[in-house]
């Protein structure tokens, strides 16, 4: 049996890059937190359904919501690193970056007790121009990225790219790099699996791409975030792309989770590493 990987990239609804030219990071504080009521309802399905699932989650997040943190891990979901500050990768210089992932991780594992050894770069952007940034994971003490989305993006994505799981070999060790699911059509590599694709894709096609992808032999890597879950969430003032990407079908989310729920299997990423390392 191919299993499959949820993932969930613990940010509020005032952090995404859709709205960082009308919410600067130093107003964050004044905002309104949805966190708690939007994990709830994560929470709660997960358990009814008995699905672990893989949580990145921000160090800004992790300080201020430790309990969140704490749930995430004595529900025996795996807590993974998405950064500090929700910042571009090549908008930072290797300095900035290095000191962000390394407060962040020893945040997370301060609460946790337990090494934190996953990955993911905000808006997935390792692109061509901020590679070099493997190079520092792997430095860092972590044994995954899940960064790469094999697609055009405007904010990240290498076009061509691998689509499954593979080795990225440093010096001494090596890093698993975990890409985001695409489906293919026309030789096209096409996404499905999470964000505003999975809430605005007819949920017939999504299920025939996590097939196709378990056919040849690997999970499909879903990832979605908790703002998602709640269509009752504060009305952001910004241009109408932002807009239509950030609130389509937000009232869908969790009726589609739980269909994709009823019909494949799911693990952790941590769980998934660990089985590649017995084969």
């Amino acid at each position: 049996m191919v299993y499959n990987i949820l993932t969930i990239d613990v940010e509020e609804y005032f952090q995404v890059e859709n709205f960082a030219s009308v919410i600067a990071r130093e107003q964050w504080e004044g905002q309104k937190s949805r966190l708690s009521v939007q994990m709830e309802k994560i929470f709660r399905i997960l358990d009814e359904k008995k699905v672990r699932a893989t949580f990145f989650v921000l160090g800004w997040i992790a300080q201020r919501h430790k309990a969140i943190v704490q749930r995430i891990h004595a529900g025996g979901h795996e807590v993974a690193c998405h950064g500090y500050n929700h910042k571009l990768i090549y908008t930072q210089s290797h300095g900035e970056f290095r000191e962000d992932i390394r407060t962040s991780k020893r945040i997370l594992e301060d609460i946790v007790q337990e090494p934190v050894v996953g990955y993911r770069a905000p808006s997935f952007s390792i692109t061509e121009k901020s590679m070099w940034a493997l190079d520092l994971l792997l430095e860092e003490g972590f044994a995954y990225d899940s960064s790469i989305f094999p697609i055009y993006r405007d904010r990240g994505g290498i076009p061509g790219g691998k689509r499954f799981p593979y080795r990225i070999h440093g010096p001494q060790c090596s890093l698993w790099e975990i890409p985001i699911s695409t489906g293919k059509l026309f030789h096209q590599n096409i996404p499905y699996s999470g964000g505003g694709y999975f809430r605005f894709m007819p949920y017939s096609l999504i299920r025939s791409f996590v097939k196709a992808t378990n056919k040849e032999g690997y999970p499909a890597v879903i990832y979605l975030h908790p703002w998602e879950f709640d269509p009752q969430q504060p009305k952001i003032r910004a241009h109408s792309l932002a807009r239509f990407r950030h609130y389509v079908n937000l009232d869908k989310t969790d009726k589609k989770l739980n269909i994709l729920l009823n019909d494949f299997t799911f693990k952790t990423m941590k769980t998934f590493l660990d089985e590649q390392a017995q084969t």
